[in-house]
């Protein structure tokens, strides 16, 4: 009879097989009544599931990940029952969890509207009423065919005939509705507390162009009312400050159907784009790094050596010549770098060689997976390769931490979470570099203190990795910067270095990114900031405004004096009224604006204001110079909206 380990290690004797819910009840009905579901020896699984055999358990509730993830898929099953006793005629296809939701897909053929919505989530609410208890059967794949086939449900019918001919089929059912799953699921629809359908939109059947289009309902879930409110609100900030319409307004970029994936910038948002680029060579050149650059278009017979043209082929583009050689348009700079690596003869000496590169590569992405900068198949990495021995590979890991944390301070990003991503089960190299390359990341991360979260098989092919996740001022976590360890692109170039020894080693090779893509960074950066930068970033520092056209000559004289300080200057002389300049510069989020009238003409001086509308008087063009050389040499955190 089985012995039940919990987390805590404590056990539990049982004289029958028992289900989870048998345990949690075991333990007392306050956890019972929390009981989602559980995770038997690391699988999991209803809180129904019978355990029959020793076995280690743990009960999930509210309070673990899993738990949100169990009610985003029982919210998809509510949605779709709720679906069918709305609209019996509408077939049900496919619906799994996604990042902050679920969606399920419906052959519906006079489509859904707004309203429906609306009529659908009333009747999840009076299904969660209800509370039907979740149950789970078994069946045959033949007899599934026939039994969704009978209920009218073709398209359920098609996926299960596209399974294997022995595999055996769960089916959840909640009062009238039954649906092929595999769940697990909530014990019963009353445990679904939050939820709200967002949006529809078409999706093909099965992902494919030539199949019919299907109705997709998009919902979101969260484990509580107050959870739910604060993720709409964070959508409503998201909508003020999609990058998108702020370029527009402040005139930074745009795209165009010509260039699918590819940025057009415009003066001012190439002045912030080099801002980016200036920051953070100045920092490479601090930490000891070399500035080279390849070449954006390199022959095929590089990528099969690097590995990228097996396992990386489908997000390439590539070209043949009328001689036949096959071109591809780089998708990472990792290749070239190497090249430049066995350029002449490495000594022990030369390492760490810390090579950096602000290198265009292209990679092909779905045109529906396009969004703004945050998504595009032209941009820009802020790469660094370091080549090092076995020995100093563990001190440059730590390193290259400590300046990623350090520049996101930089930026006002203070919440990173660093995720690690060990071997993936389609990699080169063999098990004992590996070993060496995950110890060399985990031991920098334990020796600096540092916490981390575990992503098993999400590394590259060629090596182990850390990514950097920032949380921006509404609570969003973007993924921005990484580092990977490797010794299989070394093995694969056939790369070395000569040692003390006098012998041919070969080197560690480093693959660091800071900002990640610089296109998609600053997209994130527009956001964060609401396009209000900081004055150091701003692509237009100040504005020197005339009140009338006599004061037009020294308007230009100060905005001169500004200019030749290295201040990024604009003069607004327009024949408008004072107070509509002031308005406009304010929407472009200027930091600062110089009202310039008789009065200051006459004084030799400038009226200041913030782009908050804040008035800091009457100064000198030089107490107005440290004023801006203070706030800039405290990367802008001088609180202008104050």
């Amino acid at each position: 009879m089985p012995t039940i380990t919990l987390p805590d290690n404590s056990q539990r004797e049982f004289d029958q097989p028992v289900t989870v819910m048998d345990v949690s009840k075991d333990i007392g009905p306050g956890l019972a009544k929390a009981t989602l579901a559980g995770k038997v020896n690391d699988k999991l699984v209803d809180a129904s599931y019978l355990i029959e055999d020793d076995s280690m358990l743990q009960i999930i509730t509210d309070r673990d990940p899993e738990g949100l993830e169990v009610i985003r898929h029982s919210s998809a099953h509510l949605m779709a029952q709720a679906v069918k006793a709305l609209y019996p005629e509408a077939q049900v296809t496919i619906g799994p969890v996604i990042e902050d939701g679920f969606y399920y897909d419906y052959a519906y053929e006079p489509g859904f509207t707004p309203e429906d919505l609306e009529k659908i989530e009333k009747k999840m609410q009076e299904l969660v009423k209800a509370d039907y208890e979740v149950t789970r059967s078994v069946m045959s794949r033949d007899e599934a065919v026939a039994f969704f086939r009978n209920m009218g449900e073709e398209y359920k019918a098609e996926i299960i005939e596209s399974i294997p001919e022995n595999e055996e089929l769960s089916l959840y059912s909640q009062g009238d509705f039954i649906d092929l799953c595999r769940g697990p699921h909530v014990p019963s629809t009353g445990r679904i507390k939050a939820f709200k359908l967002m949006k529809v939109a078409g999706a093909y059947w099965r992902g494919d162009s030539n199949n019919e289009m299907l109705q997709r309902i998009y919902g979101t879930a969260w484990l509580d009312k107050k959870a739910l409110k604060a993720y709409l609100h964070r959508l409503e900030e998201a909508e003020k400050r999609d990058h998108r319409k702020i370029a527009k307004k402040q005139g930074l970029f745009h795209f165009q159907e010509e260039a699918p994936g590819s940025v057009f910038w415009h003066p001012k948002g190439w002045t912030l784009f080099n801002k980016l680029i200036s920051y953070m060579r100045e920092r490479q050149d601090d930490a000891g790094y070399i500035e080279v650059n390849t070449p954006d278009v390199m022959d095929r017979s590089l990528w099969e050596t690097s590995g990228h043209w097996e396992n990386y082929r489908e997000h390439m583009f590539s070209t043949t010549t009328e001689d036949e050689r096959v071109y591809a348009l780089k998708p990472m700079n990792c290749p070239g770098s190497v090249l430049m690596f066995s350029q002449g003869l490495k000594s022990y000496r030369d390492l760490p060689l810390r090579m950096a590169e602000f290198g265009k590569v292209h990679r092909y992405e779905p045109s529906g997976a396009l969004h703004g900068l945050m998504r595009v198949r032209h941009f820009t990495q802020d790469d660094a390769h370091i080549y090092c021995t076995e020995e100093q590979m563990e001190q440059e890991c730590i390193d290259v931490i400590e300046l990623i944390l350090d520049i996101y301070k930089d930026f006002g990003f203070d919440d990173v979470v660093i995720k690690f991503s060990d071997r993936p089960e389609n990699r080169i190299g063999s098990d004992e570099v590996w070993d060496k390359l995950e110890g060399a990341l985990v031991n920098a991360l334990n020796v600096m203190g540092k916490d981390y979260k575990l992503f098993p098989g999400e590394g590259a092919f060629y090596g182990p990795k850390l990514e950097f996740v920032l949380r921006d001022a509404i609570g969003r976590d973007w993924q921005c910067g990484t580092l990977q360890v490797d010794m299989n692109l070394p093995e694969r170039f056939d790369i070395s270095y000569i040692g003390e020894d006098g012998e041919k080693h070969r080197p560690v090779m480093l693959h660091r990114a800071l900002f990640g893509s610089l296109e998609r960074f600053t997209g994130i950066l527009i956001e964060n900031y609401t396009g209000a930068f900081p004055v150091w970033l701003a692509p237009v520092q100040v504005v020197a405004i005339a009140i009338t056209e006599k004061q037009e000559e020294y308007t230009k004289k100060v905005a001169d004096t500004l200019k030749n300080q290295g201040f990024r200057v604009d003069v607004d002389l327009r024949n408008e009224t004072i107070g509509l300049k002031i308005r406009d510069h304010a929407m472009q989020r200027v930091p600062y604006q110089l009202i310039l009238g008789a009065r200051e003409q006459e004084n030799n001086n400038v009226a200041v204001r913030t782009r908050a509308g804040k008035d800091l008087g009457a100064m000198s063009v030089e107490d107005f110079v440290l004023l801006l050389e203070k706030d800039i040499a405290g990367l802008g955190r001088i609180e202008l909206e104050d």
